[in-house]
């Protein structure tokens, strides 16, 4: 009998909620605190480096391709469909998908709430410089897609490699 819903889906939702929750309240503290397009610098020796800048965008993540919102809205819809659905598929067996799943839901849906709540944009405030200002919800995206890729990379590859001596293995003993 197959579980439908066991401790990696927990942990799945822990993660993405826990993802949403600090996206989200980190978002609120910059609107509050700082006016739209002003920069403020908690550190001063950082601040040539990183400062907390209060942007919107109506782009996706990172500010790339501004003004189309509303595409991005049915675009994060169906990548969260997708992410469930890829998620029961392949994350059972493994926490690094699962983790990887669960951060790319919380920064999908950290953005989308953004996008149906501030007028179709995203409260950006991360500004380290050298790279377009972000968020938190970005950050869980692109460290969601690296887990995903360094699993894809590396130890998906080496578990498949370890299946077929195994089953090679049984092979030649039956034999």
């Amino acid at each position: 009998m197959h579980k439908r819903f066991g401790w990696r889906d927990i942990a799945l939702l822990l993660v993405a909620l826990a993802s949403i929750a600090l996206d989200q309240y980190t978002k609120h503290l910059v609107r509050e605190n700082i006016p739209l397009y002003t920069s403020w610098a908690p550190v001063s020796w950082l601040e040539p480096f990183l400062t907390f800048t209060h942007t919107q965008n109506t782009g996706i993540a990172f500010g790339l391709f501004p003004g189309v919102s509303v595409v991005f809205v049915g675009l994060i819809l169906v990548i969260i469909i997708a992410i469930v659905i890829y998620y029961k598929r392949y994350a059972a067996s493994s926490w690094m998908l699962t983790m990887s799943f669960g951060l790319l839901l919380g920064g999908a849906i950290g953005n989308l709430i953004d996008r149906l709540t501030q007028n179709g944009n995203v409260t950006d405030f991360i500004n380290v410089r050298i790279w377009a200002v972000f968020n938190l919800a970005d950050s869980f995206i692109v460290i969601g897609a690296l887990l995903l890729s360094i699993y894809g990379l590396f130890l998906d590859r080496a578990q498949g490699q370890d299946k077929e001596l195994a089953d090679g293995s049984q092979t030649k003993a039956e034999a």
